[in-house]
């Protein structure tokens, strides 16, 4: 091995091993326990307490809805969180640990080496798959330069809607299906027993639905080139056994996810300017609105040209420099290869998916097809930059090097900000973590909690760390106490399409009656055995009144036991 190998294998190690330091912090610091109780950075607070629910209640081998007591598990992508909660029945590691701490640098490493594996097999070329790695870790928005303009700070990740690459593993089905993307066309490209291939994009839709949706639409168009180009069938037949996998898989558990989509042009060219913690260009929002409504339609559609435009580009950042790469494949398409139909028809896919379609209930939940363009564009425009700096001289080199690593650097700088503080946002305090385990320890039954209420949510922002029950809707107590619980992160029931309102019209009912069989009779058909109300929560009826009995009470929580 000659010593400009050795320097480069230095390097590329570097970069793998401080892209996993910076992509773990984002997570490994959530679901310790301080002196406050056990903190959450970040959206972490409700999302990675969503799958640390999912992980307990899957490792239990319950399939209904933990959240939706009684209700069957459906409309969501469980094959993340059945591998963890896998590994966690096999080493009884806590599902909070695993989740924070364990995979998230695995899933990290994953990445890093996998970007080089691929761009090096692809391109031949260990500087294009070293700068393609980078840019996959430290891809940035031009959101910080908006706000260092308007404000002097530096912020604005997601201003122009989504997030960027330091923020990967906040969403850990999304990272996880990254890796297993780059896996699939690496098998592709090494030619591979095809089952192999068929496995890794079948599982994709159990994993992040949109990862698969833009999968296999890119191993067909891929597919089609290659048998059009070299009549040679292999990807078309990876297709088809991963779309069947696909469908067997999904099905199962979403036969209504076809109501969860809706048709809904250009609501993020629309909030992007609207919205104050957006982009926001309120006389450009009011102006392409109004020539929407009035139906003046050339001026309409310059307006959307450019603010899809400033979507565009905003969120791309350095990632833009791709361009010159993709206009020559596009300028001779007989002569690019199927992974490069493959990654244009995934990049295309993302960019196109979100600004027609929406999620019912959670319609942001669809920016999530764009985080694959952001990913793959970052891959290309790696591959640009490797290819364009072996042609400049030393000088011009090292200004482009530091040029790029000061940008993405402010853009890291811009969203680590959010999960360095010592105190965190959100919190589950010792006292409920005490009161949780105590419930952990009782017999199965569907656990009643006070309706989340967010008025007092919003009175207390301005005091972090906030408890759970004053931070969002989320799903903690059934999380830690392990018990199904009524009604609970009424934010995932708007995303899976359960009529969660009816219960919460059922619960307040049930708190505010002055009937006492009224209340008797709620406990005993909706089958609760037990209560959960943080000091200050309770009925209007006694304790006597409504059949409970106080079993465990400390200076936070009092939990009920349900006799009748």
């Amino acid at each position: 091995m000659g010593a400009k190998t050795k320097i480069k294998n230095i390097y590329i190690k570097l970069l793998v091993l401080f892209g996993v330091i910076v992509w773990s912090i984002t997570m490994v610091k959530s679901g310790l326990v301080y002196p406050f109780g056990m903190g959450f950075w970040g959206p972490n607070g409700h999302d990675g307490v969503w799958h640390i629910t999912l992980i307990n209640h899957l490792a239990k081998g319950n399939w209904d809805m933990p959240i939706f007591a009684g209700e069957a598990l459906k409309n969501y992508h469980v094959g993340f969180d059945l591998l963890l909660a896998l590994i966690h029945k096999i080493t009884n590691i806590p599902a909070q640990i695993l989740y924070f701490q364990i995979f998230p640098p695995i899933i990290a490493l994953l990445t890093g080496v996998l970007t080089y594996k691929f761009v090096n097999l692809w391109r031949k070329s260990t500087k294009e798959a070293f700068w393609a790695t980078f840019f996959v870790y430290f891809g940035t928005s031009f959101g910080w330069i908006v706000t260092l303009i308007r404000s002097g700070q530096i912020g604005g990740e997601s201003l122009f809607w989504s997030q960027q690459a330091i923020s990967t593993l906040i969403n850990p089905p999304f990272a996880f299906s990254i890796v297993l993307i780059l896996l699939g066309l690496i098998l592709i490209l090494e030619k591979r027993k095809g089952i192999y291939a068929i496995l890794v994009f079948g599982i994709l839709s159990q994993i992040k639905i949109y990862a698969g949706i833009l999968s296999l639409g890119g191993l067909f168009l891929a597919g089609l080139y290659q048998y059009k180009k070299k009549n040679d069938f292999r990807i078309l037949k990876i297709f088809l056994g991963s779309a069947f996998l696909s469908v067997a898989l999904f099905l199962p558990l979403n036969k209504s996810a076809n109501n969860l989509l809706v048709f809904y042009p250009f609501w993020f060219l629309e909030t992007m300017m609207g919205l104050t913690d957006r982009f926001y260009w309120p006389r450009f929002h009011e102006a392409m609105v109004n020539y929407r409504l009035g139906n003046v339609w050339l001026k309409g559609t310059i307006a959307y040209l450019v603010a899809f435009l400033i979507f565009l580009f905003g969120n791309m950042g350095l990632r833009i420099i791709k361009a010159p790469l993709v206009y020559r494949w596009l300028k001779k398409p007989k002569e690019i290869s199927s992974v490069e139909i493959f990654l244009l028809s995934v990049i295309l896919g993302g960019i196109v998916l979100p600004m027609f379609v929406l999620q019912a209930g959670t319609p942001w939940n669809t920016i999530q097809f764009f985080y694959y363009s952001l990913t793959f564009s970052g891959i290309l425009a790696g591959v640009t930059l490797g290819s364009f700096l072996k042609k400049v001289n030393m000088q011009k080199r090292y200004l482009i090097v530091f040029v790029l690593f000061l940008f993405t650097g402010l853009g890291a700088a811009a969203t680590l900000k959010h999960y360095l503080p010592a105190r965190p946002p959100a919190k589950i305090s010792n006292e409920e973590l005490q009161a949780l385990s105590f419930l952990n320890q009782q017999e199965d039954g569907v656990v009643l909690t006070y309706p989340f209420d967010r008025e007092a949510a919003e009175a207390a922002k301005d005091n972090p760390p906030r408890p759970l029950y004053l931070y969002e809707s989320t799903s903690y107590v059934s999380a830690f106490s392990q018990k199904s619980v009524y009604l609970e992160d009424e934010v995932n029931l708007d995303i899976t399409g359960y009529p969660w309102g009816e219960r919460r019209s059922k619960v307040m009912k049930f708190l505010e009656t002055l009937n006492q069989k009224e209340a008797r009779n709620f406990l005993k058909e909706e089958n609760i055995s037990y209560i959960y109300w943080i000091k200050g929560q309770r009925a209007k009826l006694g304790e006597s009144q409504l059949g409970i009995e106080k079993v465990f009470e400390n200076s936070e929580v009092d939990i009920f036991k349900v006799n009748l």
